[in-house]
C-alpha cells in the first residue's frame, strides 16, 4: 500500500516534465520565429514592397534605389562576417540582442529622414541586423534543441522568414492608401517592437562550454573541410535563386499589365507560400534525405527563375512566385541545419560561414542583374543566367552526397527527443 502511494506520488512529475520541456522547447522555436519576422521581415524585407511607393513620394531614384539594395548585403555581409569569428555563444547572445535593437531602430529611421545618406547607413545596419533571426537565433535555438535532447529541427523557427513577408505585404497593401511612405516605415517599427519583446525574453542564454555535451570536433577532419567548401559553393549558387527573388520578384510581376500596382498583395502570395514550407522540407529531408531534399529545393527554385523568363502568362509568374516562396527559406533551413548537425560544438559559427558564400551571391547577382536590365530593359538574360546557377548548384550538391557521412554522435543525434 505504501509502494502504491509513492509510485502514486511520483508519476504527476514524471509527466508533467516533458510537458514543461515542450512548453520550453515552442517558447524557444517562438522566440527565434519572432526575430526573423523582425530582423528579416521587417528590417529588411520591407524595403521591397515598399520600394514602388519610395519611389512615387519620396522622389528615390533608380540610383539611390540600387545602393539602397547594396548597402543591405554590405551590412548582411559584415554581420556575416562578424558571426563567423565571434566564437564565444555568450558574445553570440549578446550580439542577438543588439541585433533585435538595431532592427527597429534601422526601421524607424527609414522614416524620419528623406536624407538619402540616413537611407544608406539604415539600410546597411537593417541588412546587419538579419543576421539576428537567419544566424544567431538558429544557432541559439538548435544549439538548445541538441543539448537538451530534441529534434535539430528548425522548421518551425524559419517560418519566421514567410510571417515577416506576409507582416510587410499586408501592412504595405492595407497602409498604401492611408499614409505616406515615411509614415508606413514609422508604423512598422512600432510593429517590430511587439516581435522584439518575445525575442528577447524567450531566447534562453547559451549554456557554458563547460556543461555542454562533449562532441567531437570534426573541423580539422580534411573529409569535413571538403565538406564545408563545396557547401558554401553550393549556398553560393542557392544566394543567387534567392536574391533575384527577393530583390525583383514584386518588380518582376508588377511589369505584367494585370498585376500592375498589385506588389504588395502578390508579396503575401510569396509570404504565405514561404511560412509553410519549412515543415513541408523537414518532412521531405525525413522521407528522401537533407541533401536529396535539397537538390529537389534547387531544382524547383530553378523553375522558379526559368518561367518567368520564357513566359508572360500571369499564372505561370504568379506559379513561379509560389515557386520561390516555398523553396527559398527551405533551402536556407536545410542548409543551415545540415550544416549546424555536421558542427553540433559551435553551430551558429559554421552556419555563419556557410553563409559567407550566400552573402557573396547576394552582392553579386543584383549589380549584374542591373547592368543586364539596363542594357536589354528586361529580366529575361538574368532569370535565365539565375536557372543556370541554380542547376550548377545541384550539380555541388551531388558532389556533396558522395563524401563520406560524418558520424552522428549522440548529442547530435536527430532521433534522439
Amino acid at each position: 500500500m505504501s509502494n502504491a502511494n509513492l509510485l502514486s506520488r511520483s508519476e504527476p512529475p514524471r509527466a508533467s516534465e516533458p510537458r514543461q520541456h515542450d512548453t520550453e522547447r515552442y517558447k524557444v522555436m517562438a522566440a527565434g520565429l519572432c526575430a526573423l519576422v523582425l530582423s528579416l521581415g521587417i528590417a529588411r524585407f520591407a524595403y521591397t514592397p515598399l520600394l514602388p511607393v519610395m519611389q512615387q513620394q519620396a522622389g528615390l531614384s533608380p540610383l539611390v534605389a540600387g545602393w539602397l539594395a547594396t548597402f543591405i548585403y554590405l551590412g548582411y555581409t559584415a554581420g556575416t562576417l562578424l558571426a563567423t569569428f565571434t566564437k564565444d555563444p555568450h558574445r553570440k547572445f549578446y550580439l542577438y540582442r543588439l541585433c533585435l535593437i538595431l532592427a527597429v531602430l534601422s526601421t524607424l529611421a527609414m522614416g524620419l529622414s528623406n536624407d538619402p545618406l540616413v537611407w544608406y547607413i539604415s539600410r546597411l545596419i537593417g541588412g546587419f541586423s538579419g543576421i539576428a533571426g537567419l544566424l544567431l537565433a538558429s544557432g541559439l535555438a538548435l544549439n538548445w534543441l541538441i543539448r537538451t535532447g530534441h529534434k535539430p529541427q528548425l522548421g518551425l523557427h524559419f517560418t519566421g522568414a514567410g510571417l515577416g513577408i506576409v507582416v510587410t505585404g499586408v501592412c504595405t497593401g492595407l497602409m498604401l492608401e492611408q499614409l505616406s511612405w515615411d509614415q508606413q516605415w514609422l508604423l512598422l517599427g512600432i510593429v517590430g517592437v511587439l516581435f522584439l519583446v518575445p525575442a528577447w525574453i524567450w531566447m534562453p542564454a547559451p549554456a557554458s562550454l563547460a556543461s555542454q555535451p562533449s562532441v567531437d570536433n570534426p573541423a580539422f577532419n580534411a573529409t569535413s573541410k571538403r565538406w564545408m567548401v563545396l557547401m558554401m559553393l553550393a549556398y553560393f549558387c542557392g544566394g543567387c535563386g534567392y536574391v533575384m527573388g527577393a530583390t525583383f520578384i514584386v518588380d518582376i510581376l508588377e511589369r505584367l499589365p494585370l498585376l500592375n500596382g498589385a506588389g504588395p498583395w502578390c508579396w503575401v502570395i510569396v509570404g504565405l507560400a514561404a511560412a509553410p514550407s519549412t515543415f513541408l522540407w523537414d518532412k521531405v529531408a525525413v522521407a528522401i534525405g537533407q541533401i536529396r531534399a535539397l537538390i529537389l529545393a534547387y531544382v524547383l527554385q530553378a523553375f522558379s527563375m526559368l518561367l518567368p523568363a520564357i513566359s508572360d502568362w500571369v499564372a505561370l509568374n504568379l506559379l513561379a512566385a509560389v515557386l520561390w516562396g516555398g523553396t527559398f527559406i527551405g533551402i536556407v533551413n536545410l542548409t543551415l541545419t545540415l550544416v549546424g548537425r555536421r558542427f553540433p560544438h559551435n553551430p551558429a559559427s559554421y552556419m555563419a560561414a556557410a553563409t559567407l558564400g550566400y552573402s557573396v551571391s547576394q552582392m553579386v547577382a543584383p549589380a549584374i542583374t542591373g547592368y543586364v536590365l539596363s542594357m536589354t530593359g528586361e529580366y529575361r538574360l538574368a532569370l535565365l543566367v539565375s536557372t543556370l546557377v541554380m542547376f550548377a548548384g545541384v550539380a555541388v550538391l551531388w558532389l556533396i552526397q558522395q563524401l563520406p557521412e560524418q558520424p552522428v554522435t549522440r548529442a547530435a543525434d536527430p532521433t534522439s527527443d
